[in-house]
């Protein structure tokens, strides 16, 4: 057990923030996984939005240093190419 207030301080405050982080990974994860499903049924309609909700998220994400900027930025890339192939699909 930590004696002195910083240490007790200090580890209140990771177990705040690992909780919040944790639940931002979660839901940027849900996120793409909607997104996931929208690619693999070709829906069109709903992908334009949910992506841009998805890619809103993500770089929110990276922002505040949940997940580094890089990282944020190769997860946009990777799904708006994957939704770019979609996209252009000739119907």
């Amino acid at each position: 057990m930590r004696k002195n207030a910083s240490a007790i301080k200090r580890a209140r405050q990771a177990g705040e923030r690992r909780l919040r982080n944790s639940h931002v990974k979660s839901t940027m994860k849900t996120h793409i996984k909607k997104v996931m499903v929208a690619l693999e049924n070709k829906d069109k309609e709903s992908l334009d939005e949910l992506f841009r909700k998805t890619v809103s998220y993500i770089n929110r994400a990276g922002s505040k240093g949940v997940i580094h900027k890089n990282t944020a930025s190769r997860r946009v890339s990777r799904l708006s190419k994957k939704v770019r192939s979609i996209l252009q699909e000739k119907a």
